[in-house]
């Protein structure tokens, strides 16, 4: 079997005080690796210095914002159980019920010291609460949500930002900032994770690279827990891909063919962006405006059709992620950026370091 294939070729040797466990100072502080596709060269510069290493393009962006989803809720038993919303929020069928109360059936993670019920409610708060309707392998579990008010402030007052299980510590004060991006918009609230590889951008890098004659366009991909689930397959061909909801505007559309059109380089910021691209770009045969649910796996050998240039942090052992990336790059060189990224202590995952690929 060829051994892009196998699960086992995409494993390395990380040690753990590399995996970050805090952001940069400053979001564009971070260190950036550059791999040059063509010829394989590998140089180190820093994530404020972009400008410099890119000619005028247009960059695709991730607007989807983190929601606060993680709650911690009461039993009838008296004992705690922890709710983690997978539904992005503006997906919801929300229905009135009477009395100022709205319901509507979700997605979630549910996890209790002891074993729950179907049929258990949960109380999250003065007038929110869960029943818990059906449950599924891994913790997932299909729910009833019940309040009164506006479901996001229910969840911004009492909800916790999800980081990521390789985070070891609590979310605090200010991850509620460093942990969405500067393109993250308000109204697209819904993702479990940030597309990371937004987080380094700050409002002067944004304003100088646009000085620099580099546009921008806006996609919306809400980040599910899916992008954690790990890979069991020998044969990663045999992996089954969670879908993901894109949101695509004509206007993104009208940009993105346009960029190609007129030779510029089109620089997907993350590897949401890859996938929002790509994904309509195989059911449709050019980019056109999109709203619904995407499932594309991408790993050697499968093609390219929008991407030029990518930016992406240093991504997991075995991940979908990281078999992305290898699509893009190629597997044995991008294994060779991670080993010489390791000897130069770069950080790594979700507030690390950056790559650009060209």
């Amino acid at each position: 079997m060829n051994s892009d294939f196998l699960l086992s070729s995409y494993m390395f040797s990380l040690p753990p005080e590399l995996i970050a466990q805090e952001p940069a100072p400053v979001r564009d502080g971070s260190r950036l690796m550059i791999l040059d596709r063509a010829s394989g060269a590998l140089s180190l510069s820093r994530f404020a210095d972009l400008a410099a290493h890119l000619p005028p393009g247009l960059f695709v962006i991730n607007n989807s914002r983190v929601l606060p989803a993680r709650l911690t809720g009461q039993r009838a038993s008296g004992g705690k159980a922890e709710f983690l919303l997978l539904t992005p929020l503006p997906l919801l069928t929300v229905r009135e019920t009477g009395n100022g109360w709205q319901e509507a059936e979700a997605e979630g993670l549910l996890r209790g010291s002891k074993r729950l019920r179907t049929g258990e409610e949960i109380t999250l708060g003065e007038s929110f609460s869960l029943v818990i309707l059906e449950k599924a392998d891994f913790g997932r579990s299909r729910v009833r949500l019940r309040w009164k008010g506006i479901l996001e402030e229910r969840f911004r007052n009492l909800g916790a930002l999800p980081l990521p299980p390789y985070i070891r510590r609590p979310a605090g004060e200010a991850d509620a900032e460093r942990y969405q991006t500067l393109f993250a918009r308000s109204e697209k609230t819904g993702s479990v994770a940030a597309p990371t590889a937004g987080l380094h951008f700050s409002e002067g890098l944004k304003e100088a690279l646009t000085a620099a004659g580099h546009t921008w366009a806006e996609i919306t991909l809400y980040v599910g827990y899916g992008t954690f689930s790990p890979v069991r397959c020998h044969d990663i061909r045999d992996h089954g891909m969670h879908a993901e909801f894109v949101e695509i505007s004509p206007e993104t559309a009208e940009a993105v063919n346009r960029a190609k059109a007129e030779g510029r380089a089109v620089t997907a910021v993350g590897t949401t962006a890859v996938r929002a691209l790509e994904g309509v770009w195989r059911s449709r045969g050019r980019v056109e405006g999109h709203a619904g649910w995407i499932n594309i796996f991408l790993y050697p050998g499968e093609p390219f059709g929008v991407v030029d240039h990518l930016i992406t942090n240093f991504h997991l052992p075995g991940s979908t992620l990281l078999m992305l990336v290898s699509a893009f790059a190629g597997r044995e060189r991008m294994l060779d950026a991670y080993a010489r990224a390791v000897q130069e202590r770069f950080r790594f995952f979700s507030y690390g370091d950056a790559m650009l690929i060209l």
